[in-house]
Order: structure tokens, then C-alpha cells, then sequence
């Protein structure tokens, strides 16, 4: 059987506990604001005309700036030049955005609106060695709240005895060239450190 309305859907859960509700707010209380800038590592996510994108955002500081408990500033610092989640927030701006912390047994997910600002001066403050982000995107809370800890804690996900080798995967170089037979993947994965190094910011 394929549950096929709300009506089904809710009768199957049941009714959600209360502190699965209280927990919801439209902006960053205290307690939220400390685990926005403890993280480092952050996944948003945009919705556009041709589906949904889910991107790793990271930096060597809080990954966003808190100006103020309704409103985030993720700078744009430098990738593949895809820019799949930019291009999805000037067509909608809804955005998700899920912060992890490293030995947090939970998340904190925001949603809310964002707009992508090239300000020159916001910009300017988001420098690092030397290199500025090509934008800045400002995000407007309109919901938070953390995220039960029964995902992190079943998949043991901060384990060091859980992490896997070099090897033990497939190299970024290897995934291409099995998609492609012509693409030189090793030379791809050997020059991989030093273009990265060059262009981290």
C-alpha cells in the first residue's frame, strides 16, 4: 500500500510530540545563535525550475555570519562556477539550510528566503588572504529548529573509528573517467591538491 494523502500520512505517524513543536521558532534564539557560529560546515539547499539543489557550504570560521537573529550572511567563496544554487534563488529564494557540528549529536535547520547581494562593502568584509567572495548571499530566517539526534547517533556518524581510508572510495579523477572514458582522472586527482590550495578563497 502507497500512502497517497495527508488524511493517510497523519493517521500512519500519529500526532507529533511537543517538543518536536516548542522547538520551531521564526529566529535565532541564543542557544540557536551559539550553534550557527560554532558551525564550520553547513548543507543548503534551493529549489529551481529544474529540480533541487543540496550544496556544501564550509569555511575555516562560521560558515555564516549572524547579523542579526533574523538574517544570515553565507559568503560565495570560490568552486566549480556551477552556480546551481545561485541561479535557483534569483527564480526562488526559498532556501534550507542544515548546520552540523562535529561531536553535536544534533542539526540546526534554517529555512527561510534568501537574496544574493553584491554590496561591495559586504563583500569587502568577507575577505581572506587576499581574496574576496563573489557575492554574498543574505538569507531571512523564517524558521529553526534542531533536529532529533537519532539519525547522527544510529549512523555513529562522529566515530573516528568509523572513518573511511584513502582508497577506500573512489577518487573524484576515477568517477570521471568512468563516465568518461577519455578523461585523464589520474592526472586529474594528482594536480588536485595544488589547484586547490591555489584557489581556496
Amino acid at each position: 500500500m502507497i500512502l497517497k494523502s495527508l488524511d493517510e500520512l497523519h493517521s500512519h505517524y500519529g500526532t507529533a510530540g511537543e517538543a518536536s513543536l516548542i522547538k520551531e521558532i521564526d529566529h535565532l534564539s541564543p542557544a540557536y545563535r551559539k550553534v550557527v557560529e560554532a558551525s564550520v560546515f553547513c548543507a543548503l539547499t534551493t529549489c529551481g525550475p529544474e529540480g533541487l539543489d543540496c550544496s556544501p557550504r564550509g569555511d575555516d570560521g562560521p560558515v555564516v555570519r549572524v547579523a542579526d537573529e533574523k538574517t544570515l550572511l553565507m559568503p560565495d567563496r570560490r568552486g566549480n562556477n556551477r552556480i546551481d544554487s545561485l541561479r535557483n534563488i534569483i527564480r526562488d529564494p526559498r532556501v534550507s539550510l542544515m548546520f552540523m557540528v562535529a561531536g553535536w549529536n544534533n542539526v540546526l535547520r534554517v529555512n527561510g528566503r534568501a537574496e544574493i547581494s553584491v554590496d561591495p562593502d559586504l563583500i569587502a568584509s568577507f575577505e581572506k588572504e587576499g581574496h574576496l567572495p563573489r557575492t554574498v548571499i543574505v538569507i531571512h530566517i523564517e524558521t529553526a529548529y534542531f533536529q532529533c539526534a537519532r539519525a547522527i547517533l544510529r549512523a555513529d556518524l562522529w566515530n573516528p573509528e568509523k572513518r573511511i581510508m584513502e582508497g577506500d572510495l573512489p577518487s573524484p579523477g576515477a568517477i570521471m573517467q568512468e563516465i568518461k572514458d577519455s578523461f585523464d582522472g589520474k592526472t586529474y586527482d594528482a594536480d588536485w591538491v595544488g589547484r586547490a590550495a591555489k584557489s581556496m578563497w
